[in-house]
């Protein structure tokens, strides 16, 4: 699976009413990448660069529910590298993504999350006195790599701006470990544009969840060149994470069901569909009327059949 870049992905309106606005999806879960999504994406710069290093086994941490491990286990396994997932023991229930996980032969090392850290140091020095070359991922794709992956992405919705002959006022999308808000901020910010861009938390709360988009913001900027950003800059919202990661309501499962029917688009309750539903909160919250909204389908798929049960029963 030799992929070195990204194709634009499609952006498609969709029938959403809600205060005379226009909504739009841009599909980045249909990238062909393994069900694809914001992983994939950061992924194949992940593994462009450990193709230029020469290295020949990839770590990596992630819950069963991970996209970012199913996408990385599954490239590696493509290209022949072993691939070693830490995995916290307080998110091991077994989901389709874990299932697939297990399908590319990635070895899944369990430990509490309190012991992440330790567990990760000690399997690369492990596979160092091997005699092996590891590459570490953070989990999610966190980085300036996966920050990079979200300002390109912001380039592609410029030039669909650009042959559409209109602009984007709001960009929603699920906001976890940070790098994808901090993309599309820094795409912002380099092409000088006048939108707003709303990461809405799936889980972590503020001042945390903020701080880190934000500091991912600057660490990538510093590394162009560019002058650091204020806080404010950056719009993490956090209030429809309800008790936490991979949890959701009714109204997020009947929020699935509705775009599903209406559209043909799956979403899914730890990420899309949950990101989806705050973004209507807030719309409705802050009285948003008559302008154009985009948002960034960041996959998640094979999660939305782990819940199907559930959203046929809304």
């Amino acid at each position: 699976m030799f992929v070195e870049k990204i194709d634009p992905t499609p952006i498609q309106r969709i029938g959403e009413y809600l205060n005379g606005n226009a909504f739009f999806i841009k599909r980045d879960d249909l990238i062909p990448i393994s069900f694809g999504g914001n992983k994939a994406r950061k992924a194949v710069l992940f593994f462009n660069d450990i193709r230029s290093k020469g290295c020949d086994s990839v770590i990596t941490y992630g819950s069963s529910s991970s996209n970012h491990c199913r996408i990385i286990s599954n490239i590696a396994a493509s290209e022949g590298l072993p691939c070693y997932i830490i995995s916290p023991l307080e998110n091991s229930r077994q989901t389709s993504n874990s299932k697939m996980t297990e399908i590319f032969g990635a070895k899944v090392i369990r430990c509490p999350i309190s012991e992440v850290k330790d567990t990760i140091s000690n399997h690369i020095e492990i596979l160092k006195t091997r005699g092996n070359n590891p590459y570490f991922i953070q989990g999610g794709g966190h980085g300036n790599l996966g920050t990079q992956a979200y300002v390109d992405a912001y380039n592609e919705i410029k030039d669909y701006e650009d042959d559409a002959g209109f602009h984007f006022d709001y960009i929603f999308f699920a906001s976890g470990t940070g790098t994808t808000q901090a993309g599309l901020v820094c795409g912002q910010i380099i092409n000088g544009d006048d939108r707003k861009i709303v990461g809405i938390s799936i889980s972590r709360r503020n001042p945390f969840g903020k701080q880190v988009v934000f500091n991912s913001v600057n660490d990538y900027l510093s590394s162009k060149g560019m002058g650091e950003v204020k806080i404010d800059d950056v719009c993490f919202i956090d209030d429809y994470v309800l008790d936490g990661y991979g949890s959701y309501s009714p109204a997020i499962l009947k929020t699935i069901k509705r775009i599903l029917i209406q559209d043909g688009i799956p979403l899914d309750t730890t990420y899309t569909g949950k990101a989806f539903w705050g973004m209507k909160e807030y719309i409705k919250k802050n009285e948003i009327s008559g302008k154009n909204i985009l948002f960034i389908h960041t996959g998640g798929v094979p999660l939305f059949f782990d819940d199907l049960e559930e959203i046929t029963k809304e």
